[in-house]
């Protein structure tokens, strides 16, 4: 950390004939970290010092300091001092970079409330429960199973998770034909290698979904295609499916729209790939969090030769542990494995002996059974909250999953709306960031509501009643 006496003179816009002094301070120092004034490791005056300089009361400067320590923009320790804190490197230029921007995440200002979608209650994880397993698996695993390993992933985890999705899931698959990876993009960019080096020139993608996946579809050079969407999913256009080598589906929950695919569109899709010899992506988004009734099967379960399946644990353990699962047709595991193999393979060799152990002694399915019913409390405490505060916000998408769809009042822009939500300490998504270019929804925000801990979750919660109770349609000039 750069090395910054405690004494250093700041430039800070503060008004002081401000009503509240503390809020003008906290937002004059926002500014200045914000613009790089104040760079990451600045050791800031003590608040005696900037009191004297600020002419404020000393514990004014105590507060404005503890409220920016909570949001994350300063680093305290008793007797050492505060500075600003070192902030993550900005992510690389290009398209992963842009779609990272279109999320509206900032590592500059870290949200005090994270209702973005796609990540769980990480204060969830299992600790106790995984490191146990995974001191069972080193202590029972073979010598070998700690060097060079078959890119497809130990067979132990291959085996597991074969039997694991069949019994769950409905998947038809042989552990030989299961390829462990590093999450779910990891795997879309071994497809996407495999199906581009069979000649696929185009990708069907579902005309609202994550931009990171579409980025990661048109890097090894595929052409995306969207795929319009109603209450019954996605659209198995001709129009469409008819230059595309392959399509990329959400069909357990849309994301973001949140809608199952429907039977009849599976089986159209289904024919469509057996028809034309094109691949079928299946990712089983939220396929394990139904809250309404008996979770949908895997679409693979209609087509295994023409359908990849595709899983992570990220949602009911982590994200961090980069452990996700491919099921294979058998004519794309040559192409997907070698695509693996030169990607450096999988997952490392002690998350996945723990995984395998944690799916064997019952401890994965304990954990999403304890996850589904946590999260279907937490929708349930949204969607009362909003009912009470903002009856005119419809909220769909609900059935499953981690995240809800709150429609927007007539007139309303989704950038205000996340804009006031940032002023309440609460990061949001609109739904337009997810728009793949052919999309014609209105205006809406994409609540995910698993992030925040326990703890925070009813204050994050009241916060985002509170901002869509003051929301009203915008009524036309020169009508009542």
């Amino acid at each position: 950390m750069a090395e910054h006496w405690a004494n250093l003179d700041l430039h800070l816009d503060v008004n002081p004939d401000a009503s509240r002094l503390g809020r003008s301070l906290e937002d004059a120092l926002r500014a200045a970290i914000r613009d790089g004034r104040l760079a990451p490791g600045t050791r800031l005056p003590s608040s005696r010092a900037l009191a004297a300089d600020l002419g404020i009361a000393r514990n004014t400067v105590g507060d404005a300091f503890g409220q920016l320590v909570a949001e994350g923009w300063l680093t305290a320790r008793t007797g050492a001092g505060t500075w600003v804190t070192e902030m993550p490197a900005p992510a690389a230029a290009g398209a992963a970079g842009a779609a990272a921007a279109v999320t509206v995440r900032s590592a500059a200002r870290p949200p005090r409330y994270d209702l973005h979608p796609g990540v769980p209650d990480l204060s969830a994880f299992p600790r106790r429960e995984w490191l146990a397993a995974s001191r069972r698996a080193l202590a029972a695993a073979p010598d070998h199973t700690l060097g060079y390993q078959d890119p497809r992933g130990l067979p132990g985890l291959r085996a597991a998770l074969a039997g694991y999705l069949a019994r769950t899931r409905g998947v038809t698959a042989d552990p030989d034909r299961i390829v462990v990876v590093g999450g779910f993009n990891h795997g879309l960019a071994l497809l996407a290698q495999a199906i581009a080096a069979r000649g696929a020139r185009a990708v069907a993608v579902e005309s609202y979904s994550l931009p990171e996946h579409r980025a990661t579809l048109s890097n090894c050079g595929l052409r995306l295609a969207p795929l319009a969407a109603d209450t019954d999913g996605a659209i198995p256009s001709g129009d469409v499916l008819g230059g595309a080598g392959a399509a990329l589906l959400t069909p357990a929950h849309q994301f973001p729209l949140g809608m199952t695919l429907a039977p009849a569109r599976r089986r159209m899709f289904t024919e469509w790939a057996a028809g034309t010899g094109a691949v079928l992506i299946e990712d089983d988004y939220d396929g394990e969090f139904r809250y309404d009734r008996h979770p949908v099967g895997a679409m693979q379960a209609l087509a295994p030769d023409h359908v990849v399946y595709c899983g992570t644990a990220s949602k009911a353990l982590a994200p961090g542990l980069r452990l996700g699962w491919l099921a294979v047709p058998g004519r794309l595991l040559d192409e997907v494995t070698e695509a693996a193999r030169m990607a450096g393979g999988g997952p490392d060799g002690v998350g996945q002996l723990t995984l395998a152990e944690f799916i064997a002694s019952g401890g994965y399915d304990r954990q999403v059974r304890h996850a589904r019913l946590a999260y279907r409390r937490r929708r349930d405490q949204l969607v009362a909250a909003l009912a009470r505060a903002a009856p005119a916000a419809r909220v769909t998408g609900i059935a499953a999953g981690l995240h809800a769809i709150v429609e927007l009042p007539p007139g309303r822009r989704e950038s205000d709306v996340v804009m006031d939500a940032e002023r309440r300490g609460l990061a949001l998504s609109g739904l337009g960031l997810y728009d793949a270019g052919a999309g014609q929804r209105p205006p809406a925000l994409v609540v995910g509501y698993a992030t925040p801990p326990p703890h925070a979750y009813t204050t994050a919660i009241a916060r985002l009643a509170a901002t869509l109770a003051t929301l009203r349609p915008r009524v036309a000039p020169g009508r009542s």
